[in-house]
């Protein structure tokens, strides 16, 4: 299975921070239902919130460094 690249995280972050635009002025309403009243959730905020932060972060390590290119490490092996 190939990895996810940048484009599908960009992508994913983009979709995750629509829907909390959308759900951001009417996450919650109440109807009646014979009974009494009933309240509904549209949307679990805390949901999106760790999913944007999720992707985020994707983008992020899958973006090259502003240098160029990305970080090498380097490792010296001393001789003993």
């Amino acid at each position: 299975m190939a990895g996810i690249t940048l484009a599908q995280a960009q992508a994913q972050l983009a979709l995750w921070i629509a829907a909390s635009a959308a759900v951001a002025g009417s996450q919650s309403y109440e109807i009646e239902t014979g009974n009494g009243r009933r309240k509904l959730q549209r949307a679990d905020a805390a949901e999106i919130r760790k999913q944007i932060e999720f992707w985020d972060a994707k983008v992020k390590a899958l973006t090259p460094a502003a240098s160029g290119g990305r970080r090498r490490t380097r490792y010296v092996v001393p001789f003993g």
